[in-house]
């Protein structure tokens, strides 16, 4: 039995896991939660765990000037400190959740060329914690970084709960078509398991088997509220122009944004 402590008490994917986990006993693992942001892991034993995996994060906020040493203190300090003990006390895995943010990209494709370059403060704050964990790995403290793109399934919350809120009052919508790499949490807990059960290192980027197109999912969610949508394509040139220019939200709604397959 492979025993993992879920830094994040409060954490999505964190609950999500351990229902994962206490629904499948055959994963041969065993996961406890303990809080970071109230300073419940510093008296945590972590010695008594295979592995610790760190899901504490500031996320889902809009970022201000006056927020930047926040980002910093709670993504990378806290983030390296939690990795340090572990380490100190002799857990053979820490498992980092990072973010596809890191990369710096609010459209495009991603692959095994493309280089971190980060733009926010919360991209920038993981990529600095990733960086400094990975400082610590040695053969008896492995560590394994995982970027997933956008979450999504029940309960969840940030882009794929606005998209919903935003399904719920559309009911005419653009037909324009795009790729995106998002990730359900059911999948994101399968791949947490494998990690931890094959003590794997290195970096992973998670996502569907196939990509997601925002037309697409509108309709679907709309029609799971029993909602029907109309769809119409004259607005497209004015996308395409307002994606091209940089507009952020016309961007990150519309554009692609996805990670190669072969990834």
């Amino acid at each position: 039995m492979k025993k993992v402590l879920v830094v994040g008490s409060n954490s999505y994917i964190g609950r999500k896991f351990r229902e994962y986990i206490l629904q499948m006993d055959k994963e041969g693992i065993s996961a406890d939660l303990v809080s970071a942001l109230d300073g419940s892991w510093r008296q945590a034993d972590f010695s008594s765990y295979d592995a610790v995996l760190h899901l504490a994060a500031m996320v889902h906020i809009k970022e201000t000037k006056d927020m930047e040493m926040l980002y910093y203190r709670i993504n990378h300090e806290l983030a390296v400190e939690v990795a340090e003990k572990a380490k100190e006390n002799h857990v053979k895995q820490f498992i980092f959740m990072s973010t596809a943010s890191v990369y710096g990209l609010r459209t495009g494709c991603i692959d095994k060329e493309t280089v971190p370059k980060p733009t926010t403060f919360y991209g920038k704050s993981k990529l600095a914690a990733e960086m400094d964990i990975m400082k610590l790995q040695d053969e008896d403290f492995r560590i394994a970084i995982v970027r997933p793109p956008m979450v999504y399934g029940e309960g969840c919350k940030g882009n794929y709960a606005r998209l919903v809120k935003l399904a719920k009052f559309t009911p005419v919508f653009p037909e324009y078509h795009n790729k995106r790499s998002i990730l359900h949490i059911k999948h994101l807990s399968e791949l947490l398991a494998e990690l931890i059960r094959n003590e794997s290192s290195g970096y992973f980027h998670p996502q569907d088997d196939e990509y997601a197109d925002t037309c697409e999912l509108i309709v679907k969610i709309r029609k799971n509220m029993g909602k029907k949508t109309i769809l119409i394509s004259c607005f497209n040139i004015i996308i395409n122009f307002l994606i091209k220019n940089h507009i952020n939200i016309f961007q990150k709604m519309f554009g692609d944004f996805y990670y190669d397959i072969t990834l």
